[in-house]
């Protein structure tokens, strides 16, 4: 399970607008199981269907959460027009192990869907996502 304040839930879903109609990206950091800070990243390959982390921005994240005593908890990307599932090239590109990855769709712009999965060595297995109160 990943947990997710409901203001950097909605920024996520915010970014996935505001990029539109092409894929946007990101890192979530956090502690534990708790996402704390949401990183917007620049997809440089300005695609609708695929995306690539700025290199240099993502370097300069993981170096701002280490310093933070923060961990990388998940890595986002939004699908423009196709549900908030795996595509074949993101369980081929999950790289990272032991992050969640969050696709937010737009699929039915009226209706954003955010959904978490952890992708290991190409198994794709769906993770509960708790949306929590600013307070909690």
């Amino acid at each position: 399970m990943i947990s997710i304040p409901q203001e950097i839930h909605d920024g996520l879903i915010a970014h996935a607008r505001q990029g539109f109609p092409l894929e946007v990206c990101g890192i979530l950091g956090g502690t534990g199981e708790t996402v704390t800070v949401a990183y917007p990243m620049t997809n440089t390959d300005a695609s609708n269907e695929h995306f690539m982390m700025e290199p240099k921005e993502q370097f300069a994240v993981v170096k701002e959460l280490r310093a933070s005593g923060l961990s990388m908890l998940a890595i986002y990307h939004s699908h423009p027009e196709t549900p908030a599932r795996p595509s074949e090239e993101d369980i081929r590109l999950a790289l990272t192990p032991q992050v969640s990855y969050l696709i937010v769709s737009l699929a039915d712009p009226a209706r954003p869907d955010v959904k978490s999965y952890r992708i290991e060595q190409g198994v794709v297995a769906a993770e509960p996502i708790a949306i929590t109160a600013e307070d909690e």
